[in-house]
């Protein structure tokens, strides 16, 4: 029997029940999946992905990333991702990686870095805060502290702040002069 706008089942027929939708798990092509903000598009509001993200466009709002991100475009916020890469003209927001943050050449990133190990070759106001290496190039500019586990610093670039190795050293400096 069909009734308006809905099907009913006869009454000897059993109701079938509708699919509960659940988040399926993540197989290994989904965890390679990339999702791509395109030039030309742009985005008002935060971002969460389960996968990487390569952002060509604009996005106005924070981007919280599981896999590797990359942005060549404009972004306006904090970045928290797995992997960061930021190959753009200027970055405005904080940094936050589970693993390597790499600045390229021209970006400007204006916010604190946080991450395992950090490339930098482009310019950045802020706090740096790697529990590992950190490569200063001969081409990055640096306003503000950085602590890290190690530092090389290439010859030519410029840091207006402190350098810390000791906050992931495994020594107490101060019973050295003891």
């Amino acid at each position: 029997t069909l009734k308006t706008g809905k099907y009913a089942p006869e009454e000897d027929e059993e109701a079938v029940e509708e699919p509960k939708f659940s988040r399926p798990e993540m197989t290994k092509e989904d965890k390679n999946a990339v999702t791509v903000i395109t030039k030309g598009t742009t985005i008002n509001g935060s971002i969460i992905s389960d996968c990487s993200l390569d952002v060509m466009g604009t996005i106005n709002g924070d981007i919280e990333c599981l896999g590797k991100l990359s942005i060549s475009g404009t972004v306006v916020g904090n970045a928290m991702a797995s992997e960061i890469y930021i190959n753009t003209d200027r970055l405005e927001g904080n940094l936050t990686s589970d693993g390597s943050v790499k600045i390229g050449l021209g970006t400007v990133v204006v916010g604190d870095i946080t991450g395992n190990s950090a490339v930098i070759a482009g310019a950045v106001k802020g706090e740096i805060d790697i529990n590992g290496p950190v490569v200063i190039d001969s081409t990055a500019i640096i306003k503000g502290n950085v602590k890290a586990k190690s530092i090389q610093m290439n010859n030519g670039a410029v840091l207006e702040g402190f350098c810390s190795l000791t906050s992931y050293a495994s020594l107490d400096i101060d019973n050295v002069f003891e």
